[in-house]
Order: structure tokens, then sequence, then C-alpha cells
């Protein structure tokens, strides 16, 4: 991808993503690593070419098949939390969508494994991926309710989208020594959990009231 392509100009340039970035911290993100980060990373090649002008806005926006790229700040707040205990070797993420968030992930932590169940989507993360040369991620095609048990244990494992309760599947591929888990539960309500597991025990807290897309299995090709 060519430079100019990734700086972007207008309403992708380097001072419309400074203005994204001062809105965050004024949202209350503190971690300079994450505002950084997203300052950093190109939003705007994540989704399609006609919504790129709205990149930097602080919201959701669709990229088909019923799917989103989360608000920024959600972004934010579910990084920071899951980075609050410390550096991460291990993540597993459920729902690579379009890539925004492995890539986020994948400036911040060594290794990124993500399940996506929608094939087309995959691919095209894939292809962004590759174009911004993090060769740290891993996408897998599957149910993400599983997770990736093969891959396990996880230093920490996060979902962008909303199960009715946590899976148990996910709680067993944390780490037991501090493992910690950012997800989004409920149905038409949903509390954005972190959950923090040492040995079989398992602490949980509320973040945020959220609105994520709702967890399905089964795999489209």
């Amino acid at each position: 991808m060519r430079d100019a392509e990734l700086k972007g100009i207008g309403m992708t340039s380097r001072r419309t993503r400074d203005r994204l970035i001062n809105r965050l911290a004024q949202q209350g993100i503190t971690s300079s690593d994450v505002l950084e980060v997203m300052r950093e990373v190109p939003r705007h090649i994540f989704v399609d070419e006609a919504l790129a002008q709205r990149a930097y806005e602080d919201t959701a926006l669709p990229i088909g098949h019923s799917q989103t790229i989360s608000q920024p700040y959600i972004v934010a707040l579910m990084t920071e939390a899951l980075l609050a205990g410390g550096a991460l070797n291990k993540v597993l993420e459920i729902g690579t969508g379009s890539g925004y968030q492995t890539a986020v992930l994948a400036h911040l932590v060594k290794q990124v494994y993500s399940v996506e169940r929608i094939q087309s989507l995959q691919v095209k993360a894939r292809s962004r991926l590759r174009r911004l040369s993090l060769y740290n991620t891993h996408l897998m095609l599957s149910d993400g309710t599983m997770g990736w048990p093969g891959r396990a244990p996880f230093d920490g494992i996060m979902v962008t989208a909303a199960p009715g309760k946590v899976p148990v599947e996910l709680l067993e591929q944390l780490s037991e020594d501090g493992g910690r888990l950012v997800i989004p539960v409920g149905d038409f309500h949903q509390d954005l959990l972190l959950v923090v597991r040492r040995g079989q025990a398992f602490r949980q807290e509320v973040l945020e009231l959220v609105r994520f897309v709702p967890m399905l299995s089964g795999v489209i090709r």
C-alpha cells in the first residue's frame, strides 16, 4: 500500500486523527500506548472507500454482513482494559471483522490469534493486515464460541460480539495466572465485562454499558 494512502488526506489526514485521539483522551482513555497506536493505525483502510471520510468519527460503521467496525472509544476502552494487567504475550480475539481491532492489538502484544466466522470478512482482513506488515497475527475461520483451544492458554481474550452469557470454553482457555477476558454480555441490554482468572477462580467487573452485534454460531463460507 502506498505511503500516501496510509497517511490519508483531508478527513483521513493526521490532523483529523489527532482530533479523534484528543476526544478519546477527554472521554477517559489514559493509556498513552493505546492512544498512540490508535493514532497510527489507518482506520480508513478498514472500511469501504465510500465510508473512508467517516473513519475518524467516534462511531461504529458498517462493514457488510450485518457487522460493524467498532466505535473507536470502545476499541480503546477494551484494549486498555485488556492491557491493564501488564504486558501480554498471546491474545485471542473473537470476531476479526474488518481487522481493525486485530491491527491495534498487533502493535501492543506479541502474538494475536483471531477467529472469524464469515469468510469474506476474514479474506479482506487478512489482506489489510498483510499490507500493514502485521505478521504477528494468525487468523482462523471458525465458530468463535469455541475459541481456539489448540493455541490456549491465552494471556488475554477479547470478544467483539455479544453472547447471552460468558462461554465456558473461553474461560477455560484463559491463563490461570491472571488471564484477562474482555467481553460484552447480554441481549438487548449488554454489559462490557472484565473477567480475571486466578487458578480456578474468576473475578468479574462491569466496565460499561455497550451495544454489540450478537455472537452467532456456525461458519459462513
